[in-house]
């Protein structure tokens, strides 16, 4: 291609990045950038987390090697990935902290109190995908939310949504840290957007220090099987009992060390109805949603991130957190009632709790 020829791509290319970052705010996506595909030093990060096994069960994080650290592996032909920013904390909800503090209700992550991010997110990343294909007919531009091996937030900070906090969590200066992301590959050599450059956490460290279940090693050192989001939703067995009692009223999920972020006071709600409560969800009482029936569970958490749960783990958790709460007649005919359930999981976790509510009475 001549100067000249290569001059007018790269306009047309700059043009339609202009376009692809307008059509992103009309989906109601916050922020978008374009970054490249070299993820060092995230890649080698990650390649330490796993050797280190901090990743769990969660077999998925190491099933794919290196196609999760280089997308043109996992998608050939991918020059750019594109990462979009949507912003989810709920405009109407219980106030976090309060509810954390009512040991007789459950706190759900504010992430998953109403519609399930993945499919709100995939459908507008798709149709962005679908205009990109439009002006650029053949082109790849392919869309990812969760669905495939992609170093999401190393990708994000290459495209400059943010950096990595010590909590592992991006975050960015004037959006803190209370959204999704999501990513589009693409064939198309769009100009890049500079890198996040920073870590601009300082010295606070309230992130590492609040974790309940001290599931931090150290700044940016997460062991999963210790944070309070995976035994709650990633585990499929019986929680450790030495991480029980940390793990408080929280029963799908876990924010503390996102609630004491400095960062997030910059927060904006989102306007997303789909965010907002569903089912009293953001402070309900532990035993009303104990009582709920497998077919009460199902119908109501359709469409929900804790329909993944399934009743026996929902079941699970909560009986983990009415143990871990005040030892009420309620809660013990809750749990007296289901002292015989079909499954060991929860009959295990169910003779926990009474036994600690017991020795609550006795302790009187």
């Amino acid at each position: 291609m001549s100067d000249t020829g290569q001059a007018a791509d790269d306009e047309a290319l700059a043009a339609l990045a202009a376009r692809i970052r307008a059509w992103a705010a009309e989906l109601g996506l916050q922020a978008l950038g374009i970054g490249s595909i070299e993820l060092a030093p995230h890649d080698a990060h990650f390649r330490r987390w796993l050797a280190a096994g901090h990743h769990g069960e969660m077999a998925y994080m190491e099933r794919h090697g290196a196609k999760r650290w280089q997308p043109e592996r996992l998608v050939p032909g991918t020059v750019r990935v594109i990462a979009v920013r949507m912003d989810y904390w709920p405009e109407r909800a219980a106030d976090a902290a309060q509810v954390l503090e009512q040991p007789q209700r459950a706190y759900v992550a504010r992430y998953a109190l109403g519609r399930d991010y993945h499919k709100l997110l995939r459908s507008r990343l798709a149709t962005l995908a679908e205009r990109i294909r439009a002006e650029r007919p053949g082109a790849l531009a392919r869309p990812f939310v969760d669905s495939a091996p992609v170093l999401e937030r190393g990708l994000a900070q290459k495209a400059g949504l943010g950096w990595i906090g010590k909590n592992t969590v991006l975050i960015h200066p004037q959006a803190g840290s209370w959204f999704f992301l999501g990513e589009i590959y693409t064939d198309l050599p769009l100009p890049l957007d500079a890198p996040f450059e920073g870590m601009h956490c300082g010295s606070c460290s309230a992130c590492l220090e609040v974790c309940p279940t001290r599931a931090f090693t150290g700044p940016w050192q997460l062991d999963a099987r210790r944070c309070i989001a995976y035994l709650t939703i990633e585990l499929h067995g019986p929680i450790p009992e030495e991480m029980r009692a940390p793990i408080g009223n929280r029963v799908f999920g876990c924010d503390d060390c996102q609630l004491v972020c400095p960062w997030n006071r910059f927060a904006q709600p989102s306007r997303e109805a789909d965010f907002l409560p569903r089912n009293g969800l953001d402070d309900g009482g532990l035993v009303d949603l104990f009582g709920w029936s497998e077919a009460q569970f199902a119908e109501r958490m359709a469409g929900s991130p804790l329909h993944r749960l399934g009743h026996e783990r929902w079941l699970r958790n909560l009986a983990v957190a009415l143990g871990n709460g005040p030892a009420t007649p309620a809660a013990i005919a809750a749990l007296e009632a289901r002292r015989a359930h079909p499954s060991a999981l929860v009959r295990e976790h169910v003779a926990w709790a009474l036994q600690e509510l017991m020795r609550k009475n006795v302790a009187r």
